[in-house]
């Protein structure tokens, strides 16, 4: 299955947290670039918060980055999403129509210009609520 993946949803992929069977079970994730900065952001608050150890924090946040990057012998485990003139357009739109807050409207029109090219990507996986509600609204299929 593939899906578009916001950073809340990507996190699952490192850090044991609840439902992060079904983020370890898609075999295509498709990522906002925004993803290259909220992911360790979020791992490193858990840190902050007590959650992870510096070491465990620092070794997830490796671990996310090869994913990104991918190596000298292997590619991204992830296809990026940039953001452009016309992708912050549709995220404006998506922002006055469904309430979202800046980045989550990155976020959503970057899953729907993917749909757009790949009417088979046509899955979501976040955990906020808000834009778990328009991703449904825009007529995501919701992961898990």
């Amino acid at each position: 299955m593939s899906a578009f993946a916001d950073s809340s949803a990507l996190v699952k992929l490192y850090a044991d947290e609840p439902d992060h069977e079904a983020m370890r079970a898609l075999e295509v994730i498709v990522v906002s670039c925004l993803a290259r900065v909220e992911v360790p952001a979020a791992i490193w608050r858990k840190q902050r918060i007590g959650e992870l150890g510096r070491t465990d924090a620092s070794t997830l946040v490796a671990d996310f980055e090869v994913d990104y990057f991918g190596t000298p012998d292997d590619a991204s485990r992830f296809l990026v999403i940039d953001v452009t003139a016309s992708l912050l357009d549709l995220a404006a739109r998506l922002v006055a129509t469904r309430g979202l807050r800046a980045y989550d409207g990155i976020q959503l029109a970057s899953a729907c210009a993917t749909r757009d090219t790949d009417p088979g990507c046509d899955a979501f996986a976040c955990t906020d609520v808000s834009l778990r509600l328009a991703a449904a609204a825009e007529g995501f299929t919701l992961v898990p």
